[in-house]
Order: structure tokens, then C-alpha cells, then sequence
């Protein structure tokens, strides 16, 4: 587990963010439904895009499916900050859009998983953690235990 600076930065307190990696037959539709019923259990409403809340459990990929389509996942990907922020989308979009753009996400998938390959960019996640600037790496700690 980690200690990162909120997204956006100064909208709260810093997060604690980990990754995992599963097995299962499930489809991603399902395993993001269970997702989300765990947070819901845990005190998490869906109101407003980007609120503050108490849990974000997020489905980042699923081996190298692209969903809905190639088309679908760049319309999401290349979609600027100030329509990320109010926009969210009514499909499941895979691999998670922006993924490779947060260190937030990198640093603690490097650790379980630096050998999975980007199915749209085909860099490897121990790839996009070195094109990481020592800069971000240093504002993310590990939790003490």
C-alpha cells in the first residue's frame, strides 16, 4: 500500500492506494458490479464525479481486453480534464483510460504486475513506471505496517 497525493491535487487528503491482481472466470462487467458493491458496503455514494469519498475501487484492466472497442477506449482516453471531470461514461471502458498517466496507479501495479502489457499502448507497466519523473515517484510512500 501507498500514500499519494489526492487527484486532483488539493481536493483533500492524501489517498492510500494499493493494487491486486485476480483470477476469475467472471466477466468484467460482473467483477466491476462487485466492485462496486463493496464500496457501497464500505459508505461510498456515487453523487458527483470526482467527490471526496471513503473508498474507489476501480477495475484497471482485464488481461488485454479493450472495451467496448478500440474506437471507444481512445474517444475516453483523449478526452480533456475538464470534460473527465464531468463527463463519466455509461459503458465499461478497458483498460481504465488514463491508467498510464497516473503514478498513482503505476507505482503499486508495478509491484504485483510489472510484466502486463497495455493491450492499446503495448508498453508494459515496469515500462511506464521508468518513464515516471523521479519528481512523482517521490511524492508516493509506502505505508508503514
Amino acid at each position: 500500500m501507498f500514500l499519494t497525493p489526492c487527484f486532483p491535487k488539493g481536493a483533500g487528503p492524501d489517498f492510500v492506494n494499493a493494487a491486486i491482481v485476480c483470477e476469475t472466470t467472471r466477466p468484467p462487467a460482473e467483477v466491476l458490479s462487485l466492485l462496486h458493491d463493496v464500496e457501497q458496503s464500505a459508505g461510498r455514494s456515487r453523487r458527483k464525479r470526482w467527490e471526496a469519498r471513503v473508498i474507489d475501487l476501480d477495475l484497471l484492466g482485464y488481461g488485454d481486453r479493450v472495451l467496448p472497442d478500440l474506437a471507444g477506449y481512445k474517444a475516453w482516453a483523449s478526452l480533456p480534464l475538464d470534460q473527465q471531470m464531468t463527463r463519466a461514461p455509461d459503458e465499461m471502458i478497458l483498460p481504465h483510460p488514463r491508467l498510464h498517466e497516473r503514478a498513482f496507479v503505476i507505482v503499486p501495479l508495478n509491484d504485483i504486475a510489472p510484466d502486463w502489457r497495455h493491450p492499446v499502448l503495448g508498453v508494459s507497466v515496469a515500462e511506464m513506471y521508468a518513464a515516471l519523473s523521479p519528481r512523482v515517484i517521490d511524492e508516493i510512500r509506502p505505508v508503514s505496517q
